[in-house]
């Protein structure tokens, strides 16, 4: 039975006449009798019992009006869902990140702001390596992520700048540098170097070779390391030294002591999303990266946060294995 023949029956029933729930339909009075007329020949049972003093319900138009009226606000719930969910307002967004983005407090503040201003939005965080990111991409199992992609690599996607931090060097506590308030490159030529593995994230790692070239050596690199807290841990075993971004200073170790960098390169990150077909949502986190991105550092809410990183610390992170995903919803 069509939703507007329900209407019609309830209409009817809180008027309790045909002709006020015709002008209240804005249809003719003859009209509406036939079409309740209809209704009523197809339940094959009468719903309106009709007086000199008006319409009042039958015992099936008293079941019938219940049950209409429930199925009403249900299709009108499911109209105002579809329309918040146009908006953005509804649905799924998964939100992509490297291991060392996910330290960086503008990319945990972007996505505390997105679920607090889009609670009903269900919020899918998936860690990987970037080549993995790219991969979820091409596949259509990713919305938006935080990448540091190298040249090239993201030209079929959007991509706008999210935010960029200096690279700082990890040492060993008992390293000969470690007394310094900063670093210079080329006093490291001789230390054996922990680095995160190309394949997993092309620009970090050229980024890295190409400032310590500058710098006049080339990296020995002695190991790599999966994730950039296991560079970390590494480098807590003196086996040699690491340039991370700084950031991954919350990684507080034992025996491992961050220090700047003179002329310290910049690690940008970068938020990617699919060209096309993409959710809503994915527009308004983008929009929202976007927004913080222009405004000072010091006017962000985690900017206190960032100041604190070499100094205060933080927790572990959880060891997920590669490709773990976590949802999150706000209720």
């Amino acid at each position: 039975m069509e939703l507007r023949l329900f209407r019609y029956c309830v209409a009817v029933a809180e008027e309790a006449s045909f002709t006020r729930a015709a002008a209240r339909l804005r249809i003719a009075q003859p009209a509406l009798s036939r079409q309740i007329k209809a209704v009523e020949n197809e339940i094959g049972f009468a719903l309106f019992q009709r007086g000199l003093r008006g319409v009042t319900l039958t015992e099936p138009g008293r079941v019938l009006i219940a049950s209409a009226r429930t199925v009403l606000a249900e299709a009108e719930a499911a109209v105002q869902k579809a329309r918040r969910a146009g908006r953005g307002e509804l649905g799924l967004l998964r939100i992509g990140f490297t291991a060392s983005a996910s330290f960086n407090p503008f990319v945990t503040g972007a996505i505390r702001d997105f679920r607090t201003t889009y609670p009903d939005v269900e919020v899918e965080l998936i860690e990987e390596a970037t080549s993995f990111l790219l991969e979820r991409f091409a596949t259509g199992r990713l919305d938006v992520a935080f990448l540091r992609p190298a040249p090239g690599e993201v030209d079929h996607l959007l991509s706008q700048r999210a935010v960029a931090e200096p690279l700082v060097v990890a040492m060993p506590s008992g390293h000969k540098q470690a007394g310094r308030k900063s670093v210079s490159l080329a006093s490291l030529a001789d230390d054996a170097f922990i680095l995160y593995p190309r394949p997993n994230g092309r620009a970090l790692f050229d980024s890295i070779v190409s400032a310590c070239q500058a710098a006049g050596f080339s990296p020995k690199i002695l190991q790599v390391a999966p994730q950039l807290t296991s560079v970390v841990n590494l480098v807590a075993t003196g086996i040699g030294v690491s340039i991370v971004p700084r950031s991954m200073a919350q990684v507080s170790t034992d025996g491992v002591v961050y220090r700047p960098l003179i002329h310290a390169p910049q690690a940008e990150i970068t938020l990617v999303r699919r060209n096309q077909p993409e959710p809503r949502s994915a527009v308004l986190f983008a929009e929202l990266v976007r927004s913080r991105a222009s405004r000072p550092a010091e006017m962000l809410p985690d900017a206190a946060d960032d100041r604190r990183t070499a100094s205060r610390k933080a927790p572990r992170p959880s060891r997920r294995k590669p490709g773990k995903s976590t949802r999150t919803r706000r209720r």
